[in-house]
């Protein structure tokens, strides 16, 4: 299998590791990472998940297109099974979006190499993305007359300004890092050789904070940006009293007073 997983203070980092496929993930390499994904959210011991490629060439190009072959089913029928199901017939496209397991511990994209098509389409769902020097970004589909199956054009939108989105999804073109940093679609730039510690070292920190809280903060993210400020505001102070009275905020406040280091532990 090429989703491997490891675990230290707090904070799992789960390694796609196809390397000569550049990464590209197959129909059980995109069960796996699901099901990976599924577990780490219920186990209480891991607060942060750090989402990489393995080796410097490339974080993830996509589904690797020798191991999908089409369906022989027609899309009409495939498209109205589960995903399991549709996968056990050979649909893999919607393997990619996570959004239905509702991961909602941080999850940081350390991406190094490329990151094209459907390893875009991932990175895009994680709630941040760091990335080496030598990483590159593109939505490829249409040099090939496809287009980005797992919501691509919809994260972009949502991740960089219109102009830039729509540029990269109607050309096809690629852009390195520096470039995605200026457009906002990253948050940092490192040497490749650093790029491993300072992803640890981010999901450290946010392991370091509230359990609960750093979940509710994404719940909140993900499922209000939408809505009005009078409607958002609303949901935010239901979250603050499910929070309010938790052993974990009690302990912040008792922490602070007494100007030591909250140990949290998740309740």
């Amino acid at each position: 299998m090429s989703i491997e997983i490891s675990r230290a203070e707090r904070v799992a980092t789960v390694t796609l590791s196809a390397p000569e496929s550049l990464n590209a993930l197959t129909i059980d390499d995109l069960l796996a990472l699901r099901q990976a994904m599924r577990d780490l959210q219920d186990n209480d011991d891991v607060r942060c998940i750090v989402l990489t490629g393995a080796g410097q060439k490339a974080f993830c190009t996509g589904a690797n297109l020798k191991a999908t072959l089409p369906p022989e089913e027609p899309f009409a029928k495939t498209s109205l099974l589960g995903r399991q199901a549709e996968a056990s017939r050979a649909g893999y496209t919607r393997l990619i979006d996570l959004s239905d397991l509702e991961i909602w511990k941080p999850v940081i994209a350390a991406i190094n190499g490329y990151c094209l098509g459907g390893g875009l389409e991932l990175a895009m769902q994680c709630d941040l993305r760091i990335a080496s020097e030598n990483a590159s970004f593109g939505l490829p589909e249409v040099k090939v007359a496809s287009i980005p199956a797992a919501g691509g054009v919809q994260q972009l939108l949502r991740a960089i300004p219109a102009a830039h989105a729509m540029k990269l999804a109607l050309t096809g073109d690629r852009i390195d890092a520096a470039t995605a940093l200026s457009m906002g679609l990253i948050s940092d730039v490192y040497p490749g050789d650093e790029l491993a510690a300072q992803a640890a070292d981010l999901a450290r920190r946010i392991a370091a904070n509230g359990p609960l809280a750093t979940q509710v903060v994404k719940k909140l993210a993900l499922e209000t940006a939408h809505l009005s400020p009078r409607e958002y505001m609303v949901h935010a102070n239901q979250q603050w009293g499910l929070i309010r009275d938790s052993l974990d905020r009690i302990e912040g406040r008792r922490a602070f007073a007494e100007k030591r280091k909250p140990d949290f532990i998740g309740r």
